[in-house]
């Protein structure tokens, strides 16, 4: 049995850096992860750097909305922090920002671009809303249909095959112990330490991180805690390869759609079209992939029509993902109440979030606060379900 200042659940990207920022402050860390690293929501999603309130953030009303706004601060720290990555980790990470559009079809969807983009700058996000003349000039490959676009220059891309990974090399370089292939199958509270078993080896820390992604409200149940963190399941697809088309990331205002194209020419298209997960004896089988869904499917082909060019690239595949949101789509970031020692991070834009979600976290454990202010993301807010 081995003791760590900090044990972390999960090899995705919040869970490796936050084991970066840890070791970066001389805590001795263990990470522990299941499959590979890498392996589910941060390696499968399409890299969309977005900070802009989403499609599903405003698609609900100006009220759902105001509330998802309480996060753009995170937004904003995170648009800055995507800046230094490369430099920090010293690997490249395909990282590219030449700005994002969020289009408008239709005089409402203009309304409603223009309400959102008042209530971002309100908390200092710049977001221009561009027409007409200037927005042919800014974008010429766009559809006719475009009314109108809000502009995000800080928006754009990673590649997430190459973000988490780097995250891990630069962990362990500063001492961050990481075991792959174990699962954790125990976590309880003894003598003032987490205990956590995984594949028979059992080890204590002062402090446990969740960052599990979809199997994180699973983790903490073993610890007899209940978090709202619900498992949703996305379709993305990939085009065959071309010349430069699509410098910009692409979203809509009215409906689901993101849009980007990569280093090597292939476009992604994704947006929050769901698939179906899979279930075995009434429970949700977060370890099989979701199963396509052919009306997402043909949404997906049908939303890329926005950029013409597009509709006559062949799609070359078509995978599915996971990832994790909550009822009121803001984070879980912070302590979690009732159980000393134990801290959670998932939910929201988790990769478009995740270094500042990793900083705040690390900021919580080593000080006892965040550098930001996230009472609104704090796992306190759902408190009532822990009784005990």
């Amino acid at each position: 049995m081995a003791h760590y200042d900090t044990a972390v659940i999960g090899g995705g990207l919040l869970g490796c850096a936050t084991a970066w920022h840890l070791a970066r402050a001389g805590t001795r860390v263990l990470l522990v992860e299941k499959d590979q690293l890498n392996r589910h929501a941060s390696g499968q999603n399409a890299g969309s750097l977005h900070f802009q309130l989403e499609y599903r953030m405003v698609e609900h009303g100006d009220a759902a909305a105001r509330l998802a706004a309480r996060a753009l601060p995170l937004h904003l720290d995170a648009m800055r922090a995507w800046s230094t990555v490369e430099a920090e980790l010293g690997e490249p990470c395909g990282v590219a920002r030449h700005g994002g559009l969020m289009l408008a079809e239709t005089p409402a969807q203009v309304a409603a671009l223009d309400r959102k983009a008042a209530l971002e700058s309100r908390y200092g996000l710049p977001v221009d809303v561009v027409s007409g003349r200037d927005l042919r000039v800014l974008a010429p490959y766009l559809s006719t249909d475009v009314l109108a676009a809000g502009f995000a220059p800080g928006e754009g891309k990673a590649n997430p095959r190459l973000v988490t990974p780097a995250y891990a090399r630069a962990a362990t370089r500063l001492g961050a112990e990481i075991r792959t292939g174990h699962r954790v199958t125990s976590l309880d509270r003894h003598a003032g330490r987490w205990r956590l078993g995984a594949d028979g080896a059992v080890d204590t820390a002062d402090t446990v991180v969740l960052a599990a992604g979809v199997w994180t409200t699973e983790v903490a149940a073993m610890a007899d805690v209940r978090l709202p963190a619900f498992p949703v399941g996305l379709t993305m697809s990939a085009t065959a390869r071309t010349g430069p088309l699509l410098p910009h990331l692409i979203q809509h205002v009215g409906r689901r759609l993101s849009m980007k194209q990569t280093e090597d020419g292939n476009v992604l298209i994704g947006g929050g079209w769901p698939a179906k997960l899979v279930t075995r004896a009434g429970r949700v089988d977060l370890d099989v992939n979701p199963e396509l869904r052919y009306e997402s499917l043909a949404g997906n082909a049908a939303a890329a029509r926005v950029v013409p060019a597009v509709c006559d690239l062949p799609v070359i595949r078509t995978w599915t993902g996971m990832t994790t949101l909550t009822p009121d789509q803001l984070p879980l970031l912070g302590a979690v109440p009732r159980r000393p020692g134990m801290y959670v991070a998932t939910g929201g834009s988790a990769f478009t979030l995740g270094p500042t979600y990793a900083r705040l976290l690390a900021e919580i454990l080593l000080t006892g606060r965040a550098g930001l202010p996230v009472d609104d993301c704090s796992p306190e807010r759902f408190g009532a379900l822990n009784f005990a």
